[in-house]
Protein backbone atom coordinates (compact mmCIF):
# COMPACT_ATOMS: atom_id res chain seq x y z
CA UNK A 1 0.00 0.00 0.00
CA UNK A 2 0.98 3.79 -1.04
CA UNK A 3 2.21 6.15 2.09
CA UNK A 4 1.96 10.03 1.67
CA UNK A 5 4.69 11.42 3.04
CA UNK A 6 4.04 14.06 6.23
CA UNK A 7 4.87 16.96 3.37
CA UNK A 8 2.09 15.70 0.93
CA UNK A 9 -0.40 14.76 4.14
CA UNK A 10 0.78 18.56 5.44
CA UNK A 11 -0.52 20.04 1.77
CA UNK A 12 -3.62 17.86 1.87
CA UNK A 13 -4.94 19.15 4.90
CA UNK A 14 -4.14 22.78 4.31
CA UNK A 15 -5.60 22.56 0.14
CA UNK A 16 -8.73 20.99 1.69
CA UNK A 17 -9.11 23.64 4.34
CA UNK A 18 -9.04 26.13 1.58
CA UNK A 19 -11.01 24.96 -0.49
CA UNK A 20 -13.92 24.14 2.18
CA UNK A 21 -13.58 27.82 3.55
CA UNK A 22 -12.71 29.29 0.35
CA UNK A 23 -13.31 27.88 -2.76
CA UNK A 24 -16.42 25.67 -2.76
CA UNK A 25 -18.37 29.37 -1.50
CA UNK A 26 -16.97 31.51 -3.87
CA UNK A 27 -18.12 28.99 -6.80
CA UNK A 28 -21.75 30.53 -7.44
CA UNK A 29 -19.82 34.41 -7.60
CA UNK A 30 -17.19 32.72 -10.02
CA UNK A 31 -20.28 31.33 -12.42
CA UNK A 32 -22.24 34.75 -12.07
CA UNK A 33 -18.58 36.81 -12.88
CA UNK A 34 -17.82 34.03 -16.04
CA UNK A 35 -20.62 33.18 -17.98
CA UNK A 36 -21.79 36.71 -19.24
CA UNK A 37 -20.95 36.95 -22.92
CA UNK A 38 -20.04 40.29 -22.05
CA UNK A 39 -17.48 39.52 -19.67
CA UNK A 40 -16.48 35.75 -20.15
CA UNK A 41 -13.30 36.27 -22.19
CA UNK A 42 -12.11 39.06 -19.96
CA UNK A 43 -9.72 36.74 -17.90
CA UNK A 44 -9.54 38.25 -14.77
CA UNK A 45 -12.86 37.88 -12.53
CA UNK A 46 -12.46 39.47 -9.42
CA UNK A 47 -13.33 36.24 -6.98
CA UNK A 48 -10.43 34.42 -9.00
CA UNK A 49 -7.77 37.25 -8.46
CA UNK A 50 -9.04 37.23 -4.77
CA UNK A 51 -8.58 33.62 -4.20
CA UNK A 52 -4.84 33.50 -6.17
CA UNK A 53 -3.86 36.12 -3.54
CA UNK A 54 -5.02 34.43 -0.76
CA UNK A 55 -3.56 31.17 -2.08
CA UNK A 56 -0.11 32.23 -3.07
CA UNK A 57 -0.09 34.03 0.74
CA UNK A 58 -0.66 30.69 2.67
CA UNK A 59 2.17 29.24 0.28
CA UNK A 60 -0.56 26.89 -1.69
CA UNK A 61 0.84 27.77 -4.62
CA UNK A 62 3.13 26.12 -7.99
CA UNK A 63 2.71 23.26 -5.69
CA UNK A 64 2.86 20.91 -9.32
CA UNK A 65 6.81 21.60 -9.89
CA UNK A 66 8.94 19.16 -8.69
CA UNK A 67 12.39 21.33 -8.95
CA UNK A 68 12.69 23.25 -5.22
CA UNK A 69 14.61 26.37 -6.76
CA UNK A 70 11.16 27.15 -8.15
CA UNK A 71 8.54 25.92 -6.45
CA UNK A 72 8.15 23.19 -2.97
CA UNK A 73 9.75 20.71 -4.59
CA UNK A 74 6.46 18.04 -4.17
CA UNK A 75 6.93 14.54 -6.39
CA UNK A 76 4.42 13.17 -8.85
CA UNK A 77 3.40 10.96 -6.26
CA UNK A 78 3.20 13.58 -3.35
CA UNK A 79 0.96 16.01 -5.94
CA UNK A 80 -1.15 13.55 -7.50
CA UNK A 81 -3.69 13.35 -4.59
CA UNK A 82 -4.03 17.04 -4.11
CA UNK A 83 -4.63 17.60 -8.39
CA UNK A 84 -7.18 15.06 -7.56
CA UNK A 85 -8.48 17.91 -4.85
CA UNK A 86 -7.89 20.75 -7.41
CA UNK A 87 -10.39 18.53 -10.23
CA UNK A 88 -13.52 18.90 -7.86
CA UNK A 89 -14.05 22.41 -9.27
CA UNK A 90 -13.06 24.09 -12.85
CA UNK A 91 -11.77 26.83 -11.39
CA UNK A 92 -9.47 25.47 -8.44
CA UNK A 93 -6.37 24.85 -10.60
CA UNK A 94 -5.99 28.39 -11.61
CA UNK A 95 -6.46 29.57 -7.73
CA UNK A 96 -3.52 27.50 -6.87
CA UNK A 97 -1.64 28.17 -10.01
CA UNK A 98 -1.83 24.98 -11.29
CA UNK A 99 -3.82 25.45 -14.14
CA UNK A 100 -3.36 23.98 -17.77
CA UNK A 101 -1.43 24.37 -20.08
CA UNK A 102 0.56 26.55 -18.03
CA UNK A 103 1.81 23.87 -15.58
CA UNK A 104 3.19 21.58 -18.55
CA UNK A 105 4.83 24.80 -20.40
CA UNK A 106 6.63 25.59 -16.73
CA UNK A 107 7.83 22.41 -16.17
CA UNK A 108 9.23 22.53 -19.78
CA UNK A 109 10.71 25.95 -18.69
CA UNK A 110 11.79 24.62 -15.48
CA UNK A 111 13.24 21.50 -17.27
CA UNK A 112 14.91 22.49 -20.43
CA UNK A 113 14.93 26.43 -20.53
CA UNK A 114 18.37 28.00 -20.11
CA UNK A 115 18.68 30.74 -17.60
CA UNK A 116 18.01 33.36 -20.27
CA UNK A 117 14.59 31.71 -20.95
CA UNK A 118 13.42 31.10 -17.52
CA UNK A 119 14.12 34.88 -16.04
CA UNK A 120 12.33 36.02 -19.01
CA UNK A 121 8.95 33.63 -19.25
CA UNK A 122 9.59 30.77 -16.38
CA UNK A 123 9.29 33.43 -13.12
CA UNK A 124 6.42 35.75 -14.72
CA UNK A 125 3.97 32.13 -14.71
CA UNK A 126 5.58 31.17 -11.38
CA UNK A 127 4.11 34.12 -10.19
CA UNK A 128 0.83 33.80 -11.92
CA UNK A 129 1.72 37.25 -13.48
CA UNK A 130 1.05 35.74 -17.31
CA UNK A 131 -0.41 33.11 -19.04
CA UNK A 132 0.62 30.72 -21.99
CA UNK A 133 0.27 28.42 -24.65
CA UNK A 134 1.03 25.35 -26.36
CA UNK A 135 0.71 24.67 -30.19
CA UNK A 136 1.37 21.48 -31.09
CA UNK A 137 -1.57 19.84 -32.87
CA UNK A 138 -2.46 20.88 -36.42
CA UNK A 139 -5.81 20.59 -38.81
CA UNK A 140 -4.63 19.11 -41.56
CA UNK A 141 -2.46 15.99 -40.61
CA UNK A 142 -2.93 12.93 -37.92
CA UNK A 143 -1.18 14.62 -35.37
CA UNK A 144 -1.47 11.57 -33.02
CA UNK A 145 1.60 10.96 -34.96
CA UNK A 146 3.47 13.99 -33.89
CA UNK A 147 6.02 13.61 -36.47
CA UNK A 148 3.66 14.84 -39.39
CA UNK A 149 3.58 18.26 -38.36
CA UNK A 150 4.00 20.11 -40.70
CA UNK A 151 4.94 23.88 -39.22
CA UNK A 152 8.30 24.57 -40.29
CA UNK A 153 11.04 26.48 -38.20
CA UNK A 154 13.48 27.67 -40.61
CA UNK A 155 16.94 29.51 -39.52
CA UNK A 156 17.64 32.62 -41.65
CA UNK A 157 20.58 34.29 -40.16
CA UNK A 158 20.00 35.05 -36.39
CA UNK A 159 16.73 34.25 -36.49
CA UNK A 160 13.65 31.83 -37.36
CA UNK A 161 11.28 31.65 -39.33
CA UNK A 162 8.19 30.09 -38.39
CA UNK A 163 5.25 29.24 -40.97
CA UNK A 164 2.26 26.74 -40.56
CA UNK A 165 -1.64 25.91 -38.94
CA UNK A 166 -2.26 24.70 -34.86
CA UNK A 167 -5.35 24.47 -33.58
CA UNK A 168 -6.58 23.14 -30.28
CA UNK A 169 -3.87 25.83 -28.98
CA UNK A 170 -5.69 25.70 -25.61
CA UNK A 171 -4.97 29.15 -23.39
CA UNK A 172 -4.51 31.28 -26.41
CA UNK A 173 -7.79 33.03 -25.20
CA UNK A 174 -6.90 34.04 -22.19
CA UNK A 175 -6.05 38.24 -22.06
CA UNK A 176 -2.77 37.44 -20.35
CA UNK A 177 -1.33 34.97 -22.84
CA UNK A 178 1.89 36.06 -23.51
CA UNK A 179 4.01 33.35 -24.58
CA UNK A 180 3.42 30.39 -27.00
CA UNK A 181 5.64 26.81 -26.78
CA UNK A 182 5.67 25.77 -30.33
CA UNK A 183 6.51 22.76 -31.85
CA UNK A 184 7.83 22.36 -35.52
CA UNK A 185 10.02 20.92 -38.14
CA UNK A 186 13.64 22.25 -38.51
CA UNK A 187 14.76 19.52 -40.24
CA UNK A 188 13.02 17.43 -42.43
CA UNK A 189 15.72 15.19 -43.45
CA UNK A 190 16.98 14.25 -40.30
CA UNK A 191 16.00 10.89 -38.12
CA UNK A 192 12.08 10.78 -38.17
CA UNK A 193 12.48 11.52 -34.33
CA UNK A 194 15.28 14.66 -34.35
CA UNK A 195 13.35 16.36 -37.44
CA UNK A 196 11.26 18.40 -34.42
CA UNK A 197 12.14 21.01 -32.30
CA UNK A 198 10.03 23.60 -30.33
CA UNK A 199 10.60 27.43 -29.92
CA UNK A 200 9.40 30.08 -28.16
CA UNK A 201 6.91 32.65 -29.76
CA UNK A 202 5.95 35.89 -28.04
CA UNK A 203 2.04 36.04 -29.07
CA UNK A 204 2.45 39.81 -29.91
CA UNK A 205 4.90 38.60 -32.72
CA UNK A 206 4.03 39.82 -35.73
CA UNK A 207 2.57 37.31 -38.54
CA UNK A 208 0.61 35.05 -35.11
CA UNK A 209 -3.01 35.32 -35.86
CA UNK A 210 -5.72 33.61 -33.76
CA UNK A 211 -8.36 33.17 -36.67
CA UNK A 212 -10.75 31.65 -34.41
CA UNK A 213 -11.73 30.56 -31.20
CA UNK A 214 -13.01 26.31 -30.89
CA UNK A 215 -15.99 24.97 -28.55
CA UNK A 216 -15.73 22.09 -26.98
CA UNK A 217 -19.16 20.07 -27.28
CA UNK A 218 -20.45 23.89 -27.49
CA UNK A 219 -18.64 24.99 -24.58
CA UNK A 220 -16.28 27.99 -25.46
CA UNK A 221 -13.92 27.65 -21.73
CA UNK A 222 -13.82 31.05 -21.62
CA UNK A 223 -11.50 32.50 -20.64
CA UNK A 224 -8.47 30.52 -21.95
CA UNK A 225 -10.55 28.70 -24.96
CA UNK A 226 -8.89 26.81 -27.23
CA UNK A 227 -7.38 28.50 -30.50
CA UNK A 228 -6.99 27.39 -34.57
CA UNK A 229 -3.56 29.77 -34.98
CA UNK A 230 -1.71 30.91 -37.87
CA UNK A 231 1.92 31.56 -38.37
CA UNK A 232 2.81 33.32 -41.17
CA UNK A 233 6.53 34.72 -41.57
CA UNK A 234 6.77 34.62 -37.44
CA UNK A 235 10.03 35.39 -36.47
CA UNK A 236 12.06 34.77 -33.53
CA UNK A 237 15.68 35.00 -32.40
CA UNK A 238 17.87 32.07 -32.73
CA UNK A 239 18.17 32.39 -28.64
CA UNK A 240 14.34 31.51 -28.08
CA UNK A 241 15.01 27.68 -29.04
CA UNK A 242 14.22 24.78 -26.38
CA UNK A 243 17.44 22.77 -25.70
CA UNK A 244 18.54 22.79 -29.11
CA UNK A 245 17.81 21.81 -32.43
CA UNK A 246 15.49 18.24 -33.91
CA UNK A 247 14.63 17.93 -29.93
CA UNK A 248 11.02 18.64 -29.91
CA UNK A 249 10.10 14.71 -28.96
CA UNK A 250 12.82 14.92 -25.98
CA UNK A 251 10.84 17.38 -24.95
CA UNK A 252 7.82 16.98 -25.71
CA UNK A 253 8.26 13.15 -23.80
CA UNK A 254 9.26 15.20 -20.77
CA UNK A 255 6.20 17.80 -20.74
CA UNK A 256 3.16 15.08 -21.22
CA UNK A 257 4.16 12.25 -18.56
CA UNK A 258 3.44 14.86 -15.79
CA UNK A 259 0.59 15.99 -17.66
CA UNK A 260 -0.92 13.12 -18.36
CA UNK A 261 -0.60 12.41 -14.23
CA UNK A 262 -2.29 16.14 -13.59
CA UNK A 263 -5.60 15.53 -16.37
CA UNK A 264 -6.15 12.10 -14.70
CA UNK A 265 -5.86 12.84 -11.41
CA UNK A 266 -8.12 15.95 -12.28
CA UNK A 267 -10.63 13.59 -13.75
CA UNK A 268 -11.14 11.55 -10.90
CA UNK A 269 -12.11 14.84 -8.54
CA UNK A 270 -14.20 15.05 -11.40
CA UNK A 271 -16.11 11.53 -10.87
CA UNK A 272 -15.98 11.44 -6.77
CA UNK A 273 -17.83 14.54 -6.73
CA UNK A 274 -20.19 13.46 -9.80
CA UNK A 275 -20.45 9.83 -7.30
CA UNK A 276 -21.58 12.41 -4.37
CA UNK A 277 -23.70 14.16 -6.43
CA UNK A 278 -25.57 11.03 -7.65
CA UNK A 279 -26.00 9.83 -4.18
CA UNK A 280 -27.61 12.66 -2.88
CA UNK A 281 -30.29 13.11 -5.46
CA UNK A 282 -30.87 9.41 -5.53
CA UNK A 283 -31.75 10.26 -1.70
CA UNK A 284 -33.98 13.30 -2.62
CA UNK A 285 -35.89 12.35 -5.32
CA UNK A 286 -38.75 9.96 -5.26
CA UNK A 287 -40.15 7.74 -8.19
CA UNK A 288 -42.97 5.42 -8.33
CA UNK A 289 -43.17 5.35 -4.72
CA UNK A 290 -39.97 5.19 -3.15
CA UNK A 291 -36.50 7.16 -3.50
CA UNK A 292 -34.15 6.02 -6.02
CA UNK A 293 -31.88 5.14 -3.69
CA UNK A 294 -33.75 2.03 -2.62
CA UNK A 295 -33.79 0.81 -6.54
CA UNK A 296 -31.64 -1.92 -7.51
CA UNK A 297 -30.52 -0.05 -10.74
CA UNK A 298 -29.34 2.72 -9.11
CA UNK A 299 -27.28 1.20 -6.06
CA UNK A 300 -25.87 -0.69 -8.66
CA UNK A 301 -24.58 2.27 -10.61
CA UNK A 302 -23.21 3.76 -6.85
CA UNK A 303 -21.18 0.34 -6.28
CA UNK A 304 -19.98 0.46 -9.89
CA UNK A 305 -18.69 3.74 -9.49
CA UNK A 306 -16.64 3.78 -6.11
CA UNK A 307 -15.37 0.34 -7.68
CA UNK A 308 -13.96 1.98 -10.73
CA UNK A 309 -12.93 5.02 -9.34
CA UNK A 310 -10.70 3.77 -6.73
CA UNK A 311 -9.09 1.11 -9.08
CA UNK A 312 -8.38 4.17 -11.45
CA UNK A 313 -6.96 6.06 -8.59
CA UNK A 314 -4.40 3.82 -7.56
CA UNK A 315 -3.63 2.88 -11.10
CA UNK A 316 -2.41 6.68 -11.52
CA UNK A 317 -0.85 6.60 -8.10
CA UNK A 318 1.61 3.56 -9.30
CA UNK A 319 2.05 5.45 -12.11
CA UNK A 320 2.97 8.38 -10.36
CA UNK A 321 5.24 6.67 -8.11
CA UNK A 322 7.13 4.95 -11.26
CA UNK A 323 7.76 8.29 -12.79
CA UNK A 324 9.48 9.22 -9.76
CA UNK A 325 11.60 6.12 -9.59
CA UNK A 326 12.31 5.77 -12.92
CA UNK A 327 11.19 8.45 -15.06
CA UNK A 328 8.89 9.28 -17.64
CA UNK A 329 10.78 6.44 -19.88
CA UNK A 330 10.56 3.78 -17.17
CA UNK A 331 6.99 4.44 -16.55
CA UNK A 332 5.40 4.83 -20.43
CA UNK A 333 3.52 1.66 -19.52
CA UNK A 334 1.87 3.05 -16.57
CA UNK A 335 1.43 6.31 -17.92
CA UNK A 336 -0.11 5.13 -21.37
CA UNK A 337 -2.67 2.83 -18.91
CA UNK A 338 -4.28 5.72 -16.92
CA UNK A 339 -4.73 7.41 -20.20
CA UNK A 340 -6.65 4.83 -21.15
CA UNK A 341 -8.43 3.90 -18.33
CA UNK A 342 -9.11 7.26 -16.28
CA UNK A 343 -11.21 9.17 -19.17
CA UNK A 344 -13.69 6.32 -20.10
CA UNK A 345 -13.94 5.49 -16.28
CA UNK A 346 -14.71 9.37 -15.52
CA UNK A 347 -17.17 9.68 -18.37
CA UNK A 348 -18.97 6.25 -17.38
CA UNK A 349 -19.32 7.56 -13.67
CA UNK A 350 -20.76 11.08 -15.00
CA UNK A 351 -22.98 9.48 -17.32
CA UNK A 352 -24.71 7.64 -14.93
CA UNK A 353 -24.91 10.70 -12.50
CA UNK A 354 -26.66 12.49 -15.92
CA UNK A 355 -29.24 9.89 -16.24
CA UNK A 356 -30.29 9.93 -12.33
CA UNK A 357 -30.29 14.17 -12.88
CA UNK A 358 -32.52 13.08 -15.87
CA UNK A 359 -33.20 16.56 -17.36
CA UNK A 360 -31.55 18.35 -14.79
CA UNK A 361 -28.41 16.13 -16.23
CA UNK A 362 -28.06 17.32 -19.63
CA UNK A 363 -28.21 21.12 -18.47
CA UNK A 364 -25.61 23.42 -16.94
CA UNK A 365 -27.10 23.54 -13.51
CA UNK A 366 -25.60 20.79 -12.25
CA UNK A 367 -22.17 20.87 -14.19
CA UNK A 368 -21.93 17.46 -15.04
CA UNK A 369 -22.66 18.15 -18.79
CA UNK A 370 -19.51 20.09 -18.82
CA UNK A 371 -17.40 17.75 -16.85
CA UNK A 372 -18.77 14.67 -19.30
CA UNK A 373 -17.52 16.64 -22.06
CA UNK A 374 -13.99 17.02 -21.15
CA UNK A 375 -13.88 13.26 -19.83
CA UNK A 376 -14.64 12.75 -23.80
CA UNK A 377 -12.18 15.09 -24.87
CA UNK A 378 -9.54 13.92 -23.25
CA UNK A 379 -10.04 10.32 -24.70
CA UNK A 380 -8.21 12.37 -27.78
CA UNK A 381 -6.13 14.92 -25.75
CA UNK A 382 -2.28 14.42 -24.97
CA UNK A 383 -2.90 11.13 -27.78
CA UNK A 384 -5.80 9.03 -28.55
CA UNK A 385 -6.76 6.07 -26.60
CA UNK A 386 -5.63 3.93 -29.80
CA UNK A 387 -2.24 5.10 -29.36
CA UNK A 388 -2.23 4.46 -26.11
CA UNK A 389 -3.27 0.93 -26.35
CA UNK A 390 -0.79 -0.10 -29.26
CA UNK A 391 2.23 1.45 -27.10
CA UNK A 392 0.65 -0.87 -23.91
CA UNK A 393 0.84 -3.60 -26.19
CA UNK A 394 3.78 -3.45 -27.52
CA UNK A 395 5.84 -3.27 -24.27
CA UNK A 396 3.65 -6.25 -23.06
CA UNK A 397 4.42 -8.29 -26.13
CA UNK A 398 8.12 -7.53 -25.66
CA UNK A 399 8.35 -8.33 -21.82
CA UNK A 400 7.22 -12.22 -22.96
CA UNK A 401 9.95 -14.61 -22.97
Amino acid sequence: MYEFTDRCKDYLERVQVFMDRDVYPAEKIYAEQTHVPETQWNGFPPILQELKAKAKAEGLWNMFIAEEKFGPGLSNFEFAPIMEILGRTPMAPEVFNCAAPDVGNMEVLAQFGNEAQQERWLTPLLDGEIRSVFCMTEPNVASSDATNIETSIDRDGDEYVINGRKWWSSGIGHPACEIAIVMGKNDPNAERHKQQSMVLVPTNTPGLEVVRMLPVFGYEHAPHGHGEVVFKDVRVPVANMLLGEGRGFEIAQGRLGPGRIHHCMRLIGKAERALEEMMRRAKARVAFGKPLAERDTVRADIANSRCEIDQARLLVLNAAWKMDKEGNKGARKEIAMIKVVVPLMAQGVLDRAIQIHGGGGVSDDFGLAHDFSEARYLRIGDGPDEVHREAIAKLELRSLN
